[in-house]
């Protein structure tokens, strides 16, 4: 008989115009990284040398996914448990049939040997030989069928040991699948009703006035993020794959854009659109999110800082210019209100004047619109800044202050201390950034109120573009329009 043996492993084991085109320079490529301390308070964060790499962290993930998916789950163990209790009663079965033929066998062995015995007194000479070696043989084949039934009365032994140890592995298999399947049960009726709850309370607040307390909103939003925490946990791996791929994606279109451009520009050289050469360029992505750069692209062409420029917005191909006010620098990074128009800027060196327009209209960014409808479902946005400039002057520190972009006002905080506070009005002026420097794509100017104006940086051109749409959005419900410094901003901009 075949015995089983079992071998249990571990199955369980986050109006100021000259402001607007002045130099915005990072003294570094990163944003400043910090944390938040006691009392709710920003802390800077020294760069820790000994923090993990992006490709250190994947493959430490791969490796326990890999190692997660040689496991057993509880299921698969209960599955085999109840398996080897079938085994086991069959096995069960065939020794209680064999005890029944071996109980037939001792009685016909005892019925042949008495028969024998009684023959054997009425025959003599070679018969009674050869009853007697029949005799023998058959209380052998008695001998051996003892030690046969003795074998069989242990492996029935271990077998019953067996059957009643899978019997007990399998109620406590059973036991912890439905200890998993209730704990999976009520994590799932505690997030359902933790957005049902914010569902209710929403909806609450929008038969209210506008003036609900901060703190219930931030319960309200503590009980969000609770609840997208726990949908998370059952599918993480789907969110950091779509994530993977959208970011592939955004790359891919970057790429192809400014293949595309240089493509237009190499065709319009080809086909002779321009009967004298070409003196400068216009270099980078033609999208939201990227800069514009001038360059020169000929021997005799001025050197830049001995030229005056303007940069202008078009509706179309040879339609009215319309000047952007500061923007007189050879870099300029496209602002929302650039979409879908085209950009041109003209350089001036003494009596001469040329200019350099964009292929086509501003392209959108991917994504950036469903971004920010998913934010103005909310009632205060909040964005991480650096201050670059106040009224002008330039702010050397680099502490992370807070841009609250609010449905009736805007308020920039340091910690708790409030910096600056205004309701939308006719004052308040936001737009992108209008001068040079590597940090044109991610800083906006953001005039307050007459005498008080700010640059600052965010983190990402994404969030940046994103602030100022939102700030126009709830502006335009207030009935403001707002735009840059002499912007003629159409309604719904």
């Amino acid at each position: 008989m075949t015995r089983v043996t079992l071998d249990f492993g571990d199955t369980i084991q986050r109006d100021a115009v000259p402001p607007v085109s002045a130099d915005v320079i990072f003294p570094s490529s990163r944003f400043p990284n910090y944390k938040i301390g006691p009392n709710n308070q920003i802390v800077e964060v020294k760069p820790d040398s000994k923090a993990l790499t992006m490709k250190e962290v994947v493959a430490r993930e791969t490796a326990h996914l890999l190692e997660q998916q040689k496991r057993l789950s509880v299921r698969d163990l209960a599955s085999k448990f109840e398996k080897g209790l079938a085994a086991a009663a069959k096995l069960s079965d065939e020794a209680r049939m064999k005890d029944a033929a071996s109980l037939e066998k001792h009685v016909l062995l005892k019925k042949l040997k008495d028969a024998l015995e009684a023959l054997r007194g009425r025959v003599a000479g070679k018969n009674h030989d050869d009853v007697e070696e029949a005799i023998a043989m058959v209380e052998a084949l008695a001998v051996q069928l003892s030690q046969r039934e003795g074998e069989l009365i242990k492996e029935k032994a271990e077998v019953k040991k067996l059957a009643t140890f899978l019997k007990q592995a399998s109620e406590d298999a059973k036991k912890l699948v439905e200890e998993e399947r209730a704990y999976a049960r009520a994590e799932i009726e505690n997030a359902r009703a933790a957005v049902q709850r914010v569902e209710e309370a929403l909806q609450e607040y929008e038969r209210m006035s506008g003036t609900a307390g901060k703190q219930d909103m931030e319960e309200l939003m503590k009980e969000v993020h609770e609840a997208r925490r726990i949908k998370m946990l059952h599918q993480p791996s789907k969110v950091m794959d779509m994530e993977h791929e959208l970011q592939a994606l955004r790359v891919q279109l970057a790429e192809k854009c400014k293949y595309s451009i240089q493509l237009q520009k190499e065709l319009a050289r080809k086909i002779g659109e321009e009967t004298v050469s070409q003196l400068y360029e216009l270099d980078g992505m033609e999208a939201l999110g990227s800069f514009l750069q001038i360059q020169p692209c000929s021997l005799s062409a001025s050197e830049l800082s001995e030229c005056s420029i303007q940069w202008y917005r078009l509706a179309c191909e040879g339609g009215k210019q319309e000047p952007i006010s500061g923007a007189t620098k050879p870099v300029y990074a496209p602002e929302p209100f650039d979409v879908g128009r085209i950009l041109q800027a003209e350089i001036t060196y003494g009596d001469q004047t040329t200019s350099v327009t964009t292929a086509g209209p501003i392209d959108p960014a991917a994504g950036l619109g469903n971004y920010v409808e998913a934010l103005v479902r909310r009632h205060d946005i909040e964005f991480n800044v650096v201050v670059i400039q106040m009224n002008g002057t330039d702010h050397a520190s680099e502490t992370i202050h807070v841009l609250h972009i609010g449905r009736m006002r805007m308020k920039l905080c340091k910690g708790k201390t409030g910096v600056a506070k205004e309701y939308y009005s006719i004052s308040m002026q936001l737009c992108g950034i209008r001068g040079g420097g590597n940090a044109a794509a991610q800083a906006a100017f953001w005039q307050v109120k007459t005498g008080l104006s700010f640059v600052l940086a965010f983190e990402t051109e994404r969030e940046r573009n994103a602030a100022i749409m939102l700030a126009r959005r709830f502006a335009y419900d207030c009935n403001i329009m707002l735009s840059g410094p002499d912007d003629r901003a159409a309604a719904g901009s």
